[in-house]
């Protein structure tokens, strides 16, 4: 298509808060938000809908919008045939889960942007994905699918509804899974560990080949299977996937934290947006397999991704920040990668030198003429090739990181989407509890409770409900059950850190909230949008683990941690009801319930108890807190009791000192051993 001059419009979404949505607010595109008026308007006028879904970070979005929602030609045809809406993914994942099962349906694959037609009442009956604006590859351009769609809508209403009507009836059929009337047993950990290991990739780690992804939650899954079985093969899957990502260019070599994924097999050439979720669910996968195994490449990641998320990602009132873009100036990646000329232009000779070596920096590049930084050689054998000591490289290595971290401060950087998502902040403060007690980061942990009170003072609707977003002062839309698992448990996750029960208590209180909005007290597990929800085309369960954690395994988690912490075997029945669900899918499809398998995997597991009374400033009181932090115990909980202090915890109850001294009692399945007064006699109890 031929460039157009673009006056500037201004339509609806200018006064969304959505940085995504504002982004198309002057587009020729007489966009509408989701809502009441959009709807209302192709009813009145008998068009259908064109439902676009994206997010903010997504480079495809930018490409499409450039190409077509800016073009005026385009855009004026869109005005003519449809009613247009814009949607957040990930303010609104209920509409995206929604309209992206209908579009895997109808195509066999799914991903954003999203494009779906829709009946005016919401009904979906064509869609797929980015568009080109002429044919390519065998796909039509956007302007031949508005023409055919619109086309089909006129002139073949009749196979456009049965179509929009077989698709609706697919899309209810997860409200109607019930928990199966199936014995529970580890074969199901056994068979999912077996399919993960025919689909891991020896050479470079991961599962499957290219595109690949992180997948934190599979890996999770993997170091609980570890502990259960002791077995190296599968322990070395997690170990190979977690170095291979921390010595490629997914990992932020200088600024810390993770991009999206990999485009290719080895982890070299990432997608350059870096979303919240991930890192924080890398976070926690990096800092457990340190705790089983103390290697320092691991603990540098942690500590690193840490500094990148207070630093980036932190808003200065509380909570975290959503994403970073993948493009700066236009060009995805430009902020991050590197000429042997920059690099040059900041380091003396010897020290560039020293560097390119280790980062695998060349003149010819290994993206687009420039060169994304991947550790490709150690110190050690840097340091004899150039007849260094390895302490001097590593000292050139470490100032020479400083300045380049420096320099690329004064570039453009990647646009951030500074919403604030309950769901996405419950995974980052769940994280930074643990590694601020497990890695003594008072600052992560300051961090995850200034989050925690901004989401309960800022976010909660007067009745106690939450919101799921927040920005520019407004905190918007119903919470969904991902939002209050997510943080229900991460609140639990601040209990254990600091021992304050206002945490533990409004982690009970939230969760009393999921059982009354969510719950399906017929068929088992948890619907994702509340009661009080806008009536959708749908209301669906969500099981399946993707890049985020499913809502219902989120809650499974939840209820069985706080089953043995209030001692309630409601809780425990209900995420066992939600687990048999999809007993089956988790052990034929690993990859896919990553998050609900490692709630099976604590459902069979003997729940082991941890209750320690003493004054936590003691210095025996800090040993033994240190001794159980410092292992990886999945399935143990940890609580506290100050001496003389009454607690309502079960698991508290008629604890006290042992002869004046602070005291660890170590239970399993609610069977205690004698109680131990030193951290060593502790550790003997954990090893056995």
């Amino acid at each position: 298509m031929q460039e157009q001059t673009i006056p500037k419009h201004t339509n609806r979404l200018i006064d969304e808060t959505s940085p995504y949505l504002r982004q198309h607010a002057h587009n020729p595109v007489d966009w509408y938000a989701w809502g009441e008026e959009a709807l209302q308007e192709a009813a009145n006028n008998d068009k259908p809908i064109f439902l676009s879904i994206g997010y903010s970070a997504c480079h495809w979005c930018h490409v499409m919008e450039r190409e077509s929602f800016e073009h005026e030609a385009t855009a004026a045809l869109m005005n003519e045939l449809f009613v247009n809406i814009k949607v957040d993914r990930e303010e609104r994942p209920d509409l995206d889960s929604i309209y992206m099962d209908a579009v895997q349906a109808m195509t066999g694959q799914g991903g954003w942007p999203m494009s779906v037609f829709l009946t005016p009442d919401g009904k979906p009956f064509y869609g797929g994905t980015y568009f080109p604006p002429e044919p390519r590859y065998g796909m039509p351009s956007f302007v031949q699918v508005l023409r055919s769609v619109s086309e089909a809508y006129r002139d073949r209403r009749d196979q456009v509804e049965g179509q929009a009507e077989r698709l609706t009836d697919m899309l209810r059929r997860t409200a109607q899974f019930e928990s199966q009337a199936v014995d529970l047993g580890v074969e199901t950990l056994d068979e999912a560990v077996a399919q993960l290991h025919q689909n891991f990739d020896e050479e470079h780690g991961g599962f499957g080949t290219q595109p690949k992804f992180p997948q934190p939650m599979t890996l999770e899954f993997i170091l609980t299977q570890y502990l259960r079985t002791g077995d190296l093969d599968t322990l070395y899957m997690a170990e190979l996937t977690l170095e291979q990502m921390a010595l490629g260019g997914i990992y932020d070599q200088l600024g810390g934290g993770f991009h999206r994924y990999s485009v290719d097999a080895y982890w070299l050439v990432p997608h350059f947006e870096k979303m919240l979720y991930d890192n924080a669910q890398l976070l926690s996968i990096y800092l457990h397999a340190w705790q089983l195994n103390k290697l320092p490449l691991y603990r540098r990641i942690v500590e690193e991704t840490v500094d990148y998320v207070l630093r980036e990602m932190a808003a200065p009132t509380g909570g975290f920040y959503t994403a970073q873009d993948a493009d700066s100036e236009g060009e995805e990646g430009k902020f991050f990668v590197w000429t042997p000329a920059e690099i040059e232009a900041v380091l003396d000779a010897n020290a560039a030198e020293v560097f390119e070596a280790i980062y695998g920096v060349s003149t010819r590049g290994n993206f687009e003429g420039s060169n994304i930084l991947h550790l490709r050689r150690t110190a050690e054998s840097v340091a004899n090739d150039l007849n260094l000591s390895q302490e001097q490289v590593e000292q050139i290595l470490a100032e020479s990181k400083a300045k380049l971290f420096a320099e690329r401060e004064k570039r453009v950087k990647p646009a951030r989407d500074e919403k604030i998502l309950v769901e996405w902040n419950g995974l980052m403060i769940h994280a930074l509890a643990e590694v601020g007690v497990v890695l003594g980061r008072q600052d992560a942990l300051d961090a995850a409770i200034a989050a925690a009170d901004f989401i309960l003072t800022q976010m909660s609707q007067p009745d106690g409900k939450l919101y799921r977003s927040y920005k520019d002062g407004r905190a918007r839309f119903n919470a969904y059950l991902e939002d209050y698992a997510a943080f229900a448990r991460a609140l639990v996750a601040l209990y254990e850190a600091t021992f304050d029960l206002r945490w533990l208590g409004e982690a009970s209180r939230l969760t009393q909230l999921i059982f009354e909005q969510f719950h399906d007290a017929e068929r088992g597990g948890f619907f994702q949008t509340g009661l009080d929800h806008e009536q959708l085309v749908a209301r669906r369960k969500d099981y399946i683990d993707n890049a985020i954690p499913s809502g219902n395994s989120l809650t499974a988690e939840l209820l069985l941690r706080l089953a043995v912490l209030v001692d309630n075997e409601q809780y425990r029945r209900e995420a066992t009801r939600v687990i048999l669900t999809l007993k089956e899918a988790m052990a034929q499809q690993p990859t896919g319930f990553g998050r609900m398998l490692t709630a099976l995997n604590a459902l069979l597991h003997p729940s082991q108890e941890i209750a320690i009374v003493g004054d936590p400033n003691d210095a025996t009181t800090r040993a033994m807190l240190a001794e159980v932090r410092g292992r990886y115990l999945p399935t143990t909980v940890l609580a506290l009791k100050q001496p003389g202090m009454e607690s309502m915890l079960p698991l508290l109850a008629d604890r006290d000192l042992v002869n004046g001294q602070p005291a660890a009692y170590v239970c399993e399945n609610y069977a205690c051993k004698l109680p131990v007064t030193t951290a060593e006699a502790l550790a003997a109890l954990l090893d056995q």
